[in-house]
């Protein structure tokens, strides 16, 4: 049972307070917590859990926001973690987006939306779209409303008809003119390479994505070619297990909308679509630096969006680098972007340049760590392929799409 909920902002400020049951959490325990975060840096973000002298804490961070919630009580750490991103997800999906600016403009919101959310420390309705029947959404005609009648009540004077239904996530008596559901299977590639050149981890964090507009009550089923590339899944409340359990199938009401129907993880991962080479050479104060990038293991589909950045270390006091492809940026934080875009047929893209090391240092002895970013549209590079999508008793013939997108995610190589 959680007792209280706080959200920081990224400087330690206290942004909302939410207590939750009839015992009052004070909020000195913000200012431990913040403490403890000067103290022992931002490696403490990363940690879960953590034990004070009066309390269990829970974080959750998303955009420079801290999603903070206490209890004194024994219970399932990650009941507390995911309803944490539970409101994380609903609150930018309300409010378009998380930050400093938007909680504050929207705290009214942010109130009710947790009243409906968590009811005496437990939690209770979290279904998105349960919730935008019972709160309505900011928008400037109901801004404008409640400064001329003084009401600013969001809250809604009927309860949806589907919190009496077996499936809450899902409006009664829905109808749209074309019935139409679609598949995306959206991935993100987390890879360490060591300054040999050498795959140190590689692994795809993967979402399944639905876009379902169909009338009535649908039931679907969801197949895959492969389902055994999976090392861990996560599911929607709507999935039923038994299936899953059974013949690896997805068999499920969805909700109306866009939803993420399950998440996944496949692990070790043999090759990358793409290498980066670093390459320093340093002499006589001055740093002579090289930078390749190549296609590792072709996808078949062209790559994207490439970025490469890297933090100049602090000995470097000034830098002249171009790049035979794209552009390179230099921050006054000494980040260095280098913007690739579309993986050229006819060259490799490379960036060299001059850099200049302080008075009395001879060799650059600090090298840095370069973050890739990339993008490859119609490839899951797990190779997860979709079966079939079926519906049972349709009102009418739906129209199905699939899709799949692959980006980098934490992909570092080290120099």
């Amino acid at each position: 049972m959680l007792q209280c909920i706080f959200l920081l902002s990224d400087s330690g400020e206290v942004l909302l307070e939410k207590q939750l049951t009839g015992h009052r959490v004070d909020r000195a325990i913000c200012d431990w917590f913040w403490n403890q975060i000067l103290t022992q840096g931002d490696s403490l973000k990363l940690v879960p859990v953590i034990s004070s002298p009066t309390h269990y804490l829970f974080q959750v961070v998303r955009e420079g926001i801290t999603f903070l919630a206490c209890t004194q009580i024994e219970m399932p750490p990650l009941m507390a973690i995911e309803f944490l991103c539970r409101v994380a997800d609903v609150l930018s999906n309300y409010l378009d987006g998380l930050n400093e600016d938007l909680i504050k403009d929207n705290f009214v919101i942010v109130y009710e939306l947790l009243d409906e959310m968590i009811d005496n420390g437990f939690p209770l309705t979290t279904e998105p779209n349960i919730l935008r029947e019972m709160i309505a959404p900011p928008n400037i005609v109901s801004k404008v409303l409640s400064v001329v009648t003084g009401n600013t009540s969001n809250v809604s004077n009927t309860l949806p008809g589907a919190t009496a239904s077996c499936v809450p996530w899902r409006k009664t008596d829905l109808k749209h003119a074309t019935n139409e559901v679609y598949v995306d299977l959206v991935e993100e590639m987390d890879a360490t390479i060591n300054r040999d050149g050498n795959l140190v981890k590689c692994e795809i964090y993967g979402e399944v994505q639905v876009n379902s507009n169909l009338s009535g009550l649908p039931d679907l089923t969801l197949s895959f070619a492969n389902p055994s590339v999976f090392n861990d899944v996560r599911f929607h409340p709507c999935v039923r297990l038994r299936p899953w359990e059974l013949n690896q199938i997805l068999s499920f009401v969805p909700p109306d909308g866009q939803f993420k129907l399950m998440s996944y993880r496949v692990k070790k991962l043999k090759s990358t679509p793409i290498y980066v080479k670093p390459q320093f050479t340093s002499d006589s104060g001055t740093c002579r630096i090289s930078v390749l990038v190549g296609i590792r293991n072709d996808p078949g589909k062209s790559i994207d969006n490439i970025t490469v950045e890297f933090r100049l270390p602090p000995c470097v006091t000034s830098s002249d680098l171009s790049p035979n492809y794209g552009s390179v940026n230099v921050l006054a934080d000494k980040t260095c972007s280098w913007t690739i875009g579309r993986m050229p047929k006819d060259k490799a893209p490379s960036m060299s340049g001059t850099l200049v090391l302080e008075t009395g240092m001879e060799r650059l002895h600090v090298f840095p760590t370069f973050q890739v970013a990339f993008r490859i549209m119609g490839v899951a590079l797990s190779g997860l392929k979709i079966d079939k999508l079926d519906l049972k008793n349709p009102l009418s013939r739906p129209h199905k799409g699939f899709r799949a997108l692959t980006r980098g995610g934490e992909f570092q190589v080290r120099s």
